[in-house]
């Protein structure tokens, strides 16, 4: 499957999702893994071991690693949420939930695959990336107050895709450049704010 290109109208930049959880919207967000769903998480991205989904079927992973990756392609900075896993995180996810939202997010799943095949003709997970584009414009029309079950869907679909990639070994480290804890002289800030990349978070000086 190729590589989806440039991010859709309703894709999440990685500055769009940093600034969401600065200001306290990733409190707001779905929930996240239990302690034994991170673990998990961390041993499958350790391991490089194909996908075994738990809740979702061969086809639905399909759709949903897709779906992901075109909410946060890969780009010069990092890799996408194909590579970090982020269907791995949300069919965790999805196994540790009640029936009601396991049903309500696998109807989404129909629901998108309904959109691409009404204008395309074809799944969801196997469009090209312009058709991709299309259906997500829908799917992202009347953000942030979703007024279909599409765009509820869509909407819901983001929110797991940020939580499964700042979770993700990748979002963490190559996204984040997390260091872990490092005792420091000074705090230096961001050195963006003097014309610069900054070295310590990797911050590009000029907005995107």
């Amino acid at each position: 499957m190729p590589r989806p290109g440039p991010p859709a109208s309703g894709s999440v930049t990685r500055r769009t999702a940093l600034k969401a959880f600065g200001t306290g919207a990733g409190a707001a967000l779905l929930p996240w893994l239990s302690p034994a769903g991170l673990q998990a998480f961390t041993r499958l991205q350790a391991a490089g071991a194909p996908p075994a989904p738990k809740a979702l079927s061969a086809a639905q992973y399909d759709t949903v690693e897709r779906l992901a990756e075109a909410i946060i392609p890969a780009d010069e900075r990092s890799p996408g949420a194909r590579e970090a896993r982020v269907a791995d995180f949300v069919d965790l996810w999805l196994s540790e939930a009640d029936d009601s939202v396991r049903e309500a997010f696998t109807g989404g799943l129909q629901l998108i695959d309904a959109e691409a095949r009404t204008r395309f003709d074809t799944a969801f997970a196997k469009l090209e990336d312009a058709q991709i584009e299309v259906v997500l414009t829908e799917a992202s029309r009347n953000e942030p107050e979703p007024q279909t079950p599409l765009q509820a869907f869509f909407k819901m679909s983001k929110e797991l895709a940020v939580n499964g990639y700042y979770t993700s070994e990748i979002g963490i480290h190559k996204e984040l450049r997390y260091k872990g804890n490092q005792l420091l002289g000074a705090f230096v800030g961001c050195e963006t704010q003097d014309g610069r990349d900054c070295p310590h978070c990797g911050q590009k000086s000029v907005e995107s």
